[in-house]
C-alpha cells in the first residue's frame, strides 16, 4: 500500500462515497473495520464495507429518508452506527450523531433544530428518551429505527432495514444516487457540546473535511496508514474525523470500542501504533503509571528515573529541532529498550509511534511526563466549526505545551483582545437555522471569531490561554485565564481535576479533586491507611502543591483559598462534556455553598 492513497479526481471535487468506491477498488480485502465479538474481533474488508453500505442505504431509503434530510442517531461506536452514517452519506443525507449522555431536554431541542423525521438509536435507554418526542408536536420525528432487536418493540430494527435493503438493492440506483452527491453538499451536521448555552449544529462540508483531513494525514505523518482505536463518541468532531473521514481518505483500519471505559483493555490487546486521547484521558493514564511505578522497589524505581531523564533529554533535543548526539541516541535507544517499553507494554503502548490529543489545553506536565517514555504527544487544536483540526504539532516540529502551527492553507491570526481568529477553506458553511436555512460564522473578510484567546510565538507555535467567554474578570479589573491557572494547580498529581473562580471577586480560589489512584498509591507509600481523603497528610501535600503553583503564577492569579473534593467530576454527573472538558457553570452552579464558603469563613 503507498504512503499516499490514490485521489479519485481533482480534491475540490471529491466526496467521502467516492473515497470508499476506491478503496473498495483499490483496497478490496484490506481490512476496514473491527469490532469486538464476545472474545474475538470480526472485520469487514473495503469491499465488504460497499456491500454493507450499499444494502443500508436502500434499506434507508425505503424508509423515506431523502437527499439534504438529517438523520439522528444516538449509539456506541458500534458498526451498526458507523455503517449507518456512511450508507446515509451516499444517499446524499445528513448523519447527525446525538451524545449518549444527553438529557431529555437536549435531545428534544435537537430533535427539533434539526427537523429530523428518522432516528436510529441503540436500544430501551435511548428509548426512553425518544419515544416522546414522536407525539411532540414541534418535533417531526416520526421513525425509530431501534438496533437492539429486544427493544425495538412497533418500531423498526435495524435488521429490518438492512433487510428490506437486500431486497431493494439496485447497483444501478446506489451508484447513480451518491454520485449525484457534491463535495460542496453538508456532509455532517456537529452540534457542540454545549459547554456554554444550547448547542449549535456546525454545518460541515465533504469538501472542507476532505481538504483538512488531507493536510492533517500530511503535517502529522498520518499518511501511512494504521489502525486507530476508536472509542470516543461520533458526535464529537474529533472522532467523526479521527475514526471515520481520516480511515477513508487513508484507507486505514478502525477498531470500534463500544465502552470507553474498556479502552485500556483493548490498548493492551491491540497495541495500537496510534492513539488519540483528550487530555483527561492521559492524565488518568499518566496517573495510572505514577500508582504503579511508587510500587517498584526501590532500585528499579531509581532505574525507570534515570531512563525517564534520558527520554527526556533525547525529546528536548528534538524539541529544538535538532538530532540527538550519538552518545545520546545510543543511551536512549538502550532505555527504551530495556527499561521504558517493558513498562509502556503494560497499557499495549510499547509500539506507539504517534501520540495525539486535543479539545481542551494539555498540562505541560503531562505532556513532559509522556516524554519520559519517549512518547511526544502531538498536541493540536481545532473546533468543529473548523472541520477539526486548525493547528497541530508534527514529528519534524512541536513544542510541548503548545498546538502547533497552522496548516498549510489556513490563515490565523490573534486580535486585538487575544482571540484566535481562522480564515481558509476548512471553516464550516455556518450554523444551521431552525427553519433549515444556514447563518455565516465569517466576517467580511471571511474570518472565523474562535472564541479562544491566545498567543503566536516568534516561530509560529500557537499556545492556547482560555476561551474568551471564560476569562475571569476580578473586582479590580484584572483578566485571568482560569485553564492556565487550573493546569497550573495539576501540575501535582495528587490533583486530578480543578476549577477556578473569582469573578468579580478580588481574589481567586479553586476547587480541587483528588485523583483516586494517585493518592491511593501516595499514601501507601507512606503506611497512610483509610480513606486518603481525610487524611491529614495528604491534605497538607495538597496544600503545598497550591503553594508550588501560585509561585509560579503572577499575584492576580495566586489561589487564596481552595477546598478538596473527593468525588471525581465527570459526564455521567454533568460536570464534563462527553468529551472530558469541564462545564464551569454546572460545577459553580453545583458547588456554590463551597465556592462562597471561601469568601466568608
Amino acid at each position: 500500500m503507498t504512503t499516499t492513497p490514490r485521489l479519485p479526481g481533482n480534491p475540490t471535487d471529491i466526496t467521502f462515497p467516492a473515497l470508499l468506491r476506491r478503496n473498495a477498488e483499490d483496497h478490496p480485502g484490506g481490512p476496514a473495520l473491527s469490532w469486538r465479538e464476545g472474545a474475538a474481533w470480526t472485520t469487514l474488508t473495503w469491499a465488504e464495507v460497499r456491500r454493507e453500505v450499499a444494502l443500508l442505504a436502500a434499506g434507508y431509503a425505503a424508509l423515506g429518508v431523502r437527499r439534504g434530510e438529517h438523520v439522528l442517531m444516538m449509539m456506541a461506536n458500534r458498526p451498526e452506527h458507523w455503517l449507518s452514517d456512511l450508507a446515509l452519506t451516499h444517499l446524499g443525507a445528513v448523519p447527525v450523531t446525538v451524545y449518549g449522555t444527553s438529557a431529555p431536554e437536549q435531545v428534544a431541542h435537537i430533535a427539533r433544530h434539526s427537523r429530523a423525521r428518522v432516528a436510529v438509536v441503540e436500544g430501551a435507554g435511548e428509548l426512553a428518551r425518544w419515544e416522546p418526542l414522536l407525539s411532540d408536536t414541534a418535533v417531526r420525528l416520526a421513525h425509530l429505527v431501534v438496533v437492539d432487536p429486544a427493544a425495538a418493540g412497533d418500531h423498526r430494527s435495524y435488521a429490518s432495514v438492512r433487510a428490506s435493503g437486500a431486497r431493494l438493492h439496485r447497483t444501478e440506483i446506489f451508484e447513480k444516487t451518491w454520485r449525484e452527491v457534491r463535495a460542496t453538499d453538508p456532509l455532517t451536521v456537529v452540534y457542540t457540546s454545549g459547554t456554554t448555552g444550547d448547542p449549535k449544529g456546525v454545518c460541515l462540508t465533504h469538501r472542507g473535511v476532505l481538504h483538512d483531513a488531507v493536510r492533517v494525514a500530511e503535517v502529522t505523518g498520518l499518511a501511512v496508514p494504521s489502525g486507530h482505536l476508536c472509542y470516543l463518541p461520533f458526535a464529537h468532531i474529533a472522532e467523526r474525523m479521527l475514526g471515520i473521514y481520516l480511515p477513508l481518505y487513508r484507507a486505514s483500519r478502525v477498531y470500534l470500542c463500544d465502552d470507553p471505559a474498556k479502552v485500556a483493555e483493548a490498548a493492551r490487546e491491540l497495541r495500537p501504533e496510534q492513539f488519540f486521547g483528550v487530555p483527561r484521558v492521559w492524565e488518568k493514564l499518566a496517573a495510572s503509571f505514577r500508582a504503579a511505578l511508587a510500587g517498584l522497589p526501590e532500585q528499579r524505581r531509581r532505574a525507570v528515573e534515570a531512563a525517564t531523564g534520558t527520554a527526556r533529554a533525547h525529546v528536548a533535543c528534538r524539541e529544538r529541532g535538532e538530532s540527538p548526539p550519538p552518545d545520546l541516541e545510543a543511551a536512549y535507544r538502550e532505555a527504551k529498550e530495556r527499561v521504558l517499553d517493558p513498562l509502556l507494554a503494560y497499557a499495549g503502548l510499547d509500539r506507539l509511534s504517534r501520540a495525539a490529543s486535543a479539545a481542551a489545553p494539555m498540562p505541560v506536565e503531562v505532556a513532559r511526563f509522556w516524554a519520559g517514555f519517549g512518547v511526544v504527544i502531538m498536541d493540536a487544536w481545532g473546533l468543529s466549526e473548523t472541520s477539526g483540526v486548525v493547528t497541530a504539532n508534527s514529528p519534524e516540529a512541536f513544542r510541548l505545551g503548545s498546538v502547533g502551527r497552522p496548516l498549510p492553507g489556513v490563515e490565523l491570526r490573534i486580535a486585538d483582545d487575544g482571540e484566535i481568529l481562522v480564515r481558509g477553506d476548512i471553516v464550516c458553511e455556518g450554523y444551521l437555522r431552525a427553519d433549515g436555512g444556514i447563518d455565516d460564522v465569517r466576517d467580511a473578510d471571511g474570518w472565523f471569531a474562535t472564541g479562544d484567546v491566545g498567543r503566536l510565538d516568534e516561530d509560529g507555535f500557537l499556545w492556547l490561554t482560555d476561551r474568551k467567554k471564560e476569562l475571569i474578570v476580578t473586582s479590580t479589573g484584572k483578566n485571568v485565564a482560569p485553564a492556565l491557572v487550573e493546569c497550573a494547580l495539576k501540575e501535582h498529581p495528587l490533583v486530578g481535576q480543578a476549577l477556578v473562580y473569582g469573578d468579580g471577586r478580588s481574589y481567586l480560589v479553586a476547587l480541587l479533586v483528588l485523583d483516586p489512584e494517585t493518592a491511593a498509591a501516595w499514601a501507601a507509600a507512606r503506611g497512610i491507611e483509610g480513606d486518603p481523603g481525610a487524611s491529614p497528610e495528604v491534605r497538607a501535600e495538597v496544600a503545598r502543591a497550591v503553594e508550588a503553583a501560585n509561585a509560579r503564577l503572577n499575584r492576580t492569579e495566586q489561589i487564596k483559598r481552595h477546598l478538596l473534593l473527593t468525588e471525581e467530576w465527570g459526564p455521567e454527573t454533568g460536570e464534563l462534556t462527553p468529551t472530558l472538558k469541564l462545564r464551569r457553570r454546572v460545577v459553580t452552579a453545583k458547588h456554590r455553598h463551597l465556592i462562597e464558603s471561601l469568601y466568608t469563613a
